[in-house]
């Protein structure tokens, strides 16, 4: 009787913890978007923070002010303008989209038929298009036009929401900068009181991931947006600010900034700069080629871990979870390879301890 009166009595405490869990998630979940996004922000930033505290005769109020405007400046002031800007010149586009239909390509230039690969093809497609004109492609896009403007409607439906996250996410990591130590702590008891010293070991290496991940990528996103947009600037693409907030985003997304800068070089060949178009297709290369030096020579300073497995969880977390799965991903990959390691250890020492008695 006693020991069923236990399992009944640990059964019960179990089914009453984890239905506490699932309600506090179930109450948290408008928040927990910003709250993943904050909390990756200041593991990312906090030896910045601590530096700028430093800075400020140790006064961690002013050093949070300070972060607290740099995240605003960061985030919410670089899409406000993104979206002004659309908005004032959108009967602009409109009108670019109209003047698609009578627009006459000019014939290929000649280098295009000498390119490895795809320049036979290239040059070809060209001149038919160049022949029959741009109205049988805007006849094929016809049937997309519709879902095009309804995603279109939908997101600038979303923007409000979006922006509101953002607000969101940088009040949540102004909070957390100002106790971020005892954050910290409680993040290491937990995971001491789950797993003991591979537990503890696991969330410093989890904080590692996202510093690596977080200075890989934010700041290969950061270089090549601004290259570009120094590219575009030059050259005097209009909208050379909006294009570089995209690129910039897809960048972070880990799309590269190529789906902005090649329409560009096309744009300013069709329009006959074709020096400008040179230009900006030479920096196209430069600048898309950027992240496969600089990223991956960026995280692993961050931390030692393999790199494969670094940018293998970059990537599927993007494709599992969006765009904060680029951070998540390397963590929960990071964590994973630890215990396992760690775990794979204590066989082999367990192991070579029973050899050396037997001996």
């Amino acid at each position: 009787m006693e020991g069923r009166s236990d399992l009944t009595r640990t059964t019960l405490a179990v089914l009453f913890v984890a239905g506490l869990i699932a309600a506090c998630f179930w109450i948290l979940r408008p928040f927990l978007p910003a709250i993943i996004w904050a909390t990756t922000l200041v593991v990312a930033t906090w030896p910045v923070m601590l530096r700028v505290q430093q800075r400020f005769w140790n006064r961690r109020g002013l050093a949070v002010a300070i972060m607290t405007l740099a995240l605003l400046l960061v985030f919410v002031v670089p899409f406000w303008l993104a979206i002004t800007t659309i908005i004032d010149n959108f009967e602009r586009i409109v009108e670019w989209g109209t003047s698609l239909k009578s627009f006459k390509l000019p014939p290929p230039p000649e280098w295009l038929a000498g390119v490895p690969l795809f320049g036979d093809r290239a040059a070809q497609f060209w001149e038919s298009v160049a022949a029959s004109g741009v109205e049988p492609l805007v006849a094929k896009a016809a049937p997309y036009a519709g879902d095009a403007a309804s995603w279109f409607v939908a997101a600038l439906g979303g923007l409000g929401i979006v922006f509101v996250q953002f607000l969101l996410t940088v009040v949540i990591a102004a909070i957390m900068y100002l106790g971020g130590e005892r954050a910290a702590s409680a993040a290491q008891r937990f995971g001491y009181r789950l797993a003991g010293d591979r537990g503890e070991q696991s969330v410093r290496l989890a904080g590692q991931a996202i510093r690596s991940v977080a200075l890989g990528v934010v700041v290969t996103a950061v270089a090549q947006s601004v290259l570009g947009g120094i590219g575009l600037a030059f050259a005097g693409v209009p909208f050379a600010a909006v294009l570089t907030a995209i690129m910039f985003m897809l960048c972070i997304a880990q799309l590269g900034p190529l789906p902005v800068l090649v329409p560009v070089v096309i744009w300013l060949f069709w329009s006959g700069a074709s020096g400008w178009g040179t230009f900006v297709l030479v920096w196209t290369i430069i600048v898309g080629s950027l992240d496969s030096i600089l990223r991956p020579f960026l995280i692993s300073k961050g931390a030692h871990l393999p790199l494969v497995l670094l940018l293998a969880g970059v990537i599927g977390g993007l494709i599992a979870f969006g765009l904060v799965g680029i951070f998540l991903g390397p963590v929960v990959l990071a964590v994973g390879y630890t215990l396992l390691q760690s775990w794979m250890a204590e066989e082999i020492i367990a192991h070579d301890e029973v050899a050396t008695r037997r001996h």
